[in-house]
């Protein structure tokens, strides 16, 4: 059996860090042509030189570096056959303390750009003709989330009915479209949020692992291998699907 992203070219929106950064490494390691976007250019250029992916400096909050970053790959690549959206802000609001300001920040990052850059990769691939794969990168907070979550919550909510909702739309033009709602996991971003907005201590990481089913915080490697399989031919004729990466079950009552 051979790499299973052998014969394709791979953009992975965020993927300077986190979650976008494990998907390159996978995808890279699959066999995949990988470009990944991030607003930092000497983290994004520090990542490319160690994974031999390439880095196209854009910011997902404006919409037309979103659709620039797509163009831009299948410029340098004639084509564009599967998009990852993993670019997102999780900075802390409830729906008392929330400003416009915030509220549009988590929109502009964790919605519209996702919306866009969609665009500009199905726009690609039904000119084309092509088959293709889009991966979202939600959060298991879109099923309603922790009171300081609210503006993340709202965009990401949005991020799962705009998942289905294109899914659907482009069945027929054999583009596959799933989600994938992520729980607590150890990332950089995390380590900065805990000790940002939580007052977290070097501990942080075992007691969150204490409070977890599993006993630990999910892993970025294993996010990214199941990314990769939902990109894949392996994962079949699966589309819409927003599946909960979680150790929590939902709806699930004690």
């Amino acid at each position: 059996m051979g790499p299973l992203l052998g014969d394709r070219v791979v953009l992975v929106n965020g993927g300077s860090q986190g979650v976008g950064a494990g998907v390159v490494r996978a995808a890279v390691r699959e066999g995949a042509t990988v470009a990944f976007t991030g607003r930092r250019a000497e983290l994004g250029e520090r990542f490319a030189a160690e994974t031999g992916a390439t880095y196209v400096r854009a910011d997902l909050a404006d919409p037309a570096q979103a659709r620039a970053g797509v163009e831009r790959v299948v410029a340098a690549h004639g084509r564009l056959d599967c998009l990852v959206n993993a670019a997102g802000l999780t900075s802390r609001g409830t729906l008392l303390d929330t400003t416009p300001e915030l509220f549009d920040a988590h929109i502009a990052v964790n919605l519209r750009g996702p919306f866009f850059a969609m665009q500009a990769a199905v726009r690609h691939l039904v000119d084309r003709g092509a088959p293709g794969t889009v991966v979202n990168i939600i959060t298991s907070s879109a099923h309603g989330g922790q009171p300081f979550l609210a503006p993340y919550v709202a965009a990401k909510a949005g991020l799962t009915g705009l998942t289905r909702n294109a899914a659907h739309a482009h069945r027929w033009d054999r583009i596959r479209i799933n989600g994938l709602n992520i729980g607590w996991t150890d990332t950089e971003g995390e380590e900065e949020i805990q000790r940002t907005f939580h007052g977290a201590g070097d501990d942080w990481r075992e007691k969150a692992a204490g409070s977890l089913p599993m006993g630990r915080l999910g892993q970025v490697d294993e996010i990214a291998d199941f990314v990769v399989f939902l990109l894949s031919d392996r994962s079949g004729v699966v589309t819409g699907s927003v599946v909960d990466w979680d150790q929590t079950v939902f709806g699930g009552l004690d």
